[in-house]
């Protein structure tokens, strides 16, 4: 005789400790930040591809003529001439002044030192307004116009006021990865006889190569986003980010999301490139 077995229940899932509620709270409030920093941005790049010129719902994606728009607008082109421009100088001096300030911070002592360190800091620090009108008052003081340098440059001043604003970028990022360095290397190179700048070039550069091209990627995306400073520097040539504002006094336009989906596209790009560096960079 065969006895039929009872059913067996599943068992009852054990109750929430405390320390996963607070795990699943922190999960929701990381969500939660996310999707207010990152839903504007997608609703820019959605309608970006939206078929109306009418920025309304519902959706008609699936089209790229705002991007052919944006091709043909000369307005635009010029602005974003301008801001590669300005971005490429600015990283240019931003590397020539500030590769050598993270190798004094480095390599020589004197007095002072560690409030010139802090000091450093003071242009990522302060407001963009407060660098913006101070450089706006020297550059007067000295009388140097505004459109100086134009049509080559957008004007000096606003090169050398995103470079004045951005070279901390370039010392901290350097002077931290010679912080790291192996001098007993740079000691064996001048044992073998070689020059300090047989040394630099064989030994030290390499070593420090990707902080370098990795702090210039960082700069040239901070200048080409760059507003504050840019307002009250730039001369008869706005760039794109003042191109884009100035447009959107009549309104966002799908021509306006394109612009930025462009421009959000490459600053992604380039912070992707920046990161791996850095990567790479810790593994030395």
């Amino acid at each position: 005789m065969t006895v039929a077995s009872a059913p067996v229940r599943p068992s009852a899932r054990p109750p929430l400790r405390p320390a996963d509620r607070i795990t699943a709270l922190l999960w929701l409030s990381g969500g939660a930040v996310f999707a207010f920093i990152y839903l504007p941005l997608l609703v820019v790049i959605v309608y970006a591809f939206h078929d109306s010129p009418i920025i309304a719902w519902p959706l008609r994606l699936g089209t790229l003529r705002w991007f052919g728009a944006l091709a043909h607008d000369r307005g635009m082109l010029d602005a974003a001439i301008a801001s590669l421009k300005l971005a490429l100088l600015a990283v240019a001096i931003s590397l020539l002044v500030g590769v050598p300030g993270a190798f004094v911070l480095d390599r020589f002592e004197f007095p002072g030192k560690t409030a010139f360190r802090r000091l450093v800091l003071l242009p990522l620090i302060l407001p963009g307004i407060i660098t913006g009108v101070a450089l706006l008052t020297f550059f007067s003081f000295v009388k140097l116009s505004l459109s100086s340098g134009f049509p080559f440059v957008p004007g000096w001043p606003v090169v050398l006021g995103h470079a004045a604003a951005l070279t901390s970028v370039v010392i901290t990022q350097v002077f931290a990865r010679l912080q790291r360095l192996d001098r007993a290397q740079e000691e064996a190179s001048q044992d073998l006889y070689a020059n300090e700048w047989q040394t630099f070039w064989n030994v030290t550069f390499p070593s420090i190569r990707t902080a370098v091209l990795g702090a210039g990627l960082l700069v040239f995306t901070l200048s080409l986003d760059e507003i504050a400073v840019t307002f009250f520097l730039i001369g008869r040539q706005n760039t794109l980010p003042l191109q884009i504002w100035g447009l959107l006094r009549r309104g966002i336009t799908p021509e306006v999301n394109a612009a930025s989906t462009v421009i959000f596209a490459i600053s992604v790009a380039v912070i992707v490139i920046w990161a791996r560096l850095m990567r790479e960079e810790e593994r030395v």
